[in-house]
């Protein structure tokens, strides 16, 4: 199970999926920035728990700036324009639009680690690219919804913090790497905090627990 790369695939996907639909939801009760505090608030918390079972090292001195800029591409900068691009379209349009992540990422390997597409991944980025062209020419003129704009933006982000996470998952577990990742994360969206509380505290209980089952990050095991 170890060497089994499917497994944690397809519970990423399962999850992955389930982020679009429950974010729609609770963004009717939430705003973006309380939402998305409270997803990495969640997912802090977690983690806190698993790694009172499961020892994990510490970060070294030199890696904490890499860790920081992770944190902020693939967790702060990501999900607030996920959340704010997420308002404005509808749950099967954009994770369409997330689905350039990966496009985003063979791009950036390959600028930043050389490395070479085969042509049936050229292919599969084409048809990547026809599914986005569809979206922006569906009201019959080429015009790019903001939704569509915030999603694409958030999309690229998220394939920078992959790139940078193939660097740090040399060195670190996947849920090292992950973990501390998401706690700088969790500490700059404090920002949110004061106003996150009061509309937390003016939110139906069962609205807050799909708030914070909307966690969405499993540890980057099928992510390399």
């Amino acid at each position: 199970m170890k060497k089994n790369y499917h497994f944690y695939a397809i519970t990423t996907i399962i999850f992955w999926a389930l982020a679009f639909v429950f974010t729609r939801l609770a963004l009717q009760y939430f705003d973006v920035y309380t939402l998305s505090f409270l997803r990495y608030l969640a997912a802090s918390i977690t983690l806190l728990i698993i790694i009172c079972f499961i020892k994990i090292n510490k970060p070294k001195k030199k890696d904490l700036p890499t860790f920081i800029l992770s944190g902020a591409l693939g967790f702060f900068i990501y999900v607030i324009l996920f959340n704010k691009g997420t308002a404005l379209v509808s749950a099967a349009t954009s994770s369409i639009v997330i689905a350039m992540v990966p496009v985003f990422t063979a791009f950036l390997a390959t600028f930043f680690y050389k490395e070479k597409l085969k042509i049936y991944q050229w292919f599969a980025i084409g048809i990547e690219f026809i599914g986005i062209l569809v979206l922006t020419l569906m009201n019959g003129s080429l015009s790019i919804n903001e939704g569509v704009l915030w999603l694409l933006i958030a999309a690229l982000s998220l394939a920078a913090y992959n790139v940078i996470q193939r660097k740090l998952t040399k060195t670190y577990s996947a849920l090292e790497s992950s973990t501390y990742s998401i706690f700088f994360a969790t500490i700059m969206l404090c920002i949110f905090l004061p106003n996150s509380i009061s509309k937390t505290i003016n939110t139906p209980f069962l609205t807050t627990i799909l708030g914070f089952i909307i966690i969405g990050e499993i540890p980057d095991k099928a992510l390399f």
